[in-house]
């Protein structure tokens, strides 16, 4: 069955992400240094992110929130004013970033128009991925944007009845095998992993064994020859 909807990720799959939330780490250790080394400090942040994951979902705006949590459970409450400012201003510096296109992806996106539907699907803070989006300048490319809360199969099944596709028509390619890749396939599309520098770790998992509807690319012009295969 040829493929008649593309899914694709946001973040780190069509522009840098995970590089300016990396230097926001290292800033968040500079500002608790006198209550942790860096190793530990970045460990505490990563487990107290998860665990507001439940609470404030995905994004700068969670990270932010994780970021002064963290802090003052490092310095046992006894946090300056001035080092919440500081926080802030990270949280502040990692929503106003530059949208910075991985390298090709206007020519890829030109090429998957030609063979499918576009479907945006990513998760996190709504009115940031908006803004990111309308600065990437690639929206017009689109024919619908979902932005969710979480990726999982059941997310799928809705956005591919959305848009009166059958699974087997559909594909989902992106940087995370949590997210992007494994509940797609149970879904039942196809789905493609673009792996990235930086990944978060929350997002690892492991590859699904010999299983006929994935595949992992090394970028995502690859994507356009797999999709003419399946077809």
């Amino acid at each position: 069955m040829p493929i008649d909807l593309i899914c694709l990720d946001a973040d780190d799959t069509l522009w840098h992400n995970m590089r300016f939330f990396a230097a926001a780490e290292q800033a968040f250790a500079d500002v608790v240094a006198p209550y942790a080394d860096r190793p530990d400090a970045l460990a505490r942040m990563q487990a107290v992110e998860i665990r507001n994951l439940k609470r404030y979902g995905y994004g700068a705006k969670s990270f932010t929130l994780s970021m002064i949590e963290t802090a003052l459970e490092l310095s046992r409450d006894d946090l300056p004013a001035a080092s919440v400012r500081d926080l802030l201003r990270i949280g502040r510096e990692l929503l106003d970033h530059p949208v910075e296109l991985l390298d090709g992806i206007g020519d890829t996106l030109d090429r998957l128009a030609g063979q499918g539907k576009l479907v945006l699907v990513t998760k996190g803070d709504l009115l940031h991925q908006e803004v990111k989006l309308a600065a990437s300048g690639l929206g017009g490319l689109f024919t619908g944007v979902e932005i969710v809360s979480d990726k999982r199969a059941d997310t799928f099944v809705r956005v591919f009845h959305r848009y009166g596709c059958a699974p087997a028509a559909a594909v989902m390619a992106g940087d995370s095998m949590r997210s992007d890749v494994l509940p797609a396939l149970e879904a039942g599309a196809w789905g493609a992993f673009i792996p990235q520098p930086l990944a978060w770790a929350h997002e690892a998992a492991a590859a699904p064994t010999a299983h006929p509807r994935f595949r992992r690319l090394e970028r995502l012009a690859d994507l356009p020859d797999w999709i003419a295969e399946i077809g």
